[in-house]
């Protein structure tokens, strides 16, 4: 495969910087508060440059979540090849790697914030974040439905069932205490738990599907503790 030339890398390496940016000034000010200037200062770009890659706020708020619920749903996107559970178990880590990350969760914070005087910001957030990131597994979901792997009357509630049950609680408490992030060992407890619970309540051969889950470990990823 030919690499990308400079030019394309330069960009793709910019926007990258840009997001970046972006997301820590966000996560520190809010969307009401964040200021385009600080976000080229930080990003070590000229805002011209900065408004040739992202024409307004909006349009980079946007990208931002994008990009994360990209990362979630990077292994529906890139199956591991080893099936369903093995599918699921990639996600539920994508997943809780992300949204766990501390500039992520205060930005839901500051997000929850301004939705009462600002509802415009929590209607982008939801429905550039969480409601995508909810139609992606609702698709996965289907389809293991349709291959004969899953059973269930209603797409959206299995998919809420899903990451309500590897990571409700840990997260909840995160968003309120910032200083009780779980560690990999505890994080691993929820997401091994729910992802049993869910497979129990929707998989067509739960029996073979817990002890295919029994086999699987715990993925590198950042420390939490």
């Amino acid at each position: 495969m030919n690499a990308l030339p400079r030019r394309e890398q330069n960009r793709i390496e910019k926007s990258r910087r840009i997001l970046s940016a972006a997301l820590s000034v966000f996560a520190e000010t809010g969307y009401s508060g964040a200021s385009m200037d600080e976000i080229a200062q930080r990003a070590k770009v000229s805002k011209p440059t900065l408004y040739q890659y992202f024409g307004s706020k909006e349009q980079l708020f946007g990208a931002i979540l994008s990009q994360e619920r990209d990362e979630m749903l990077d292994a529906f996107a890139h199956p591991t090849g080893r099936g369903m559970v093995a599918d699921l178990h990639a996600f539920a880590w994508h997943y809780a790697d992300t949204v766990l990350r501390p500039e992520l969760l205060s930005l839901a914070r500051l997000i929850i914030g301004e939705a009462q005087r600002f509802p415009e910001i929590g209607r982008a957030y939801q429905a550039s974040g969480p409601d995508r990131v909810l139609a992606g597994v609702m698709a996965h979901l289907e389809t293991q439905r349709t291959a004969g792997r899953l059973v269930f009357d209603d797409a959206e509630l299995a998919a809420e069932d899903l990451w309500g049950l590897i990571l409700s609680a840990p997260r909840n408490r995160a968003l309120h205490i910032p200083d009780a992030l779980p560690g990999r060992a505890e994080l691993a407890r929820h997401v091994t738990n729910g992802l049993r619970v869910f497979l129990r309540a929707y998989s067509t051969d739960p029996a073979h599907d817990l002890e295919t889950l029994a086999t699987l470990s715990v993925p590198p990823g950042r420390p939490m503790e």
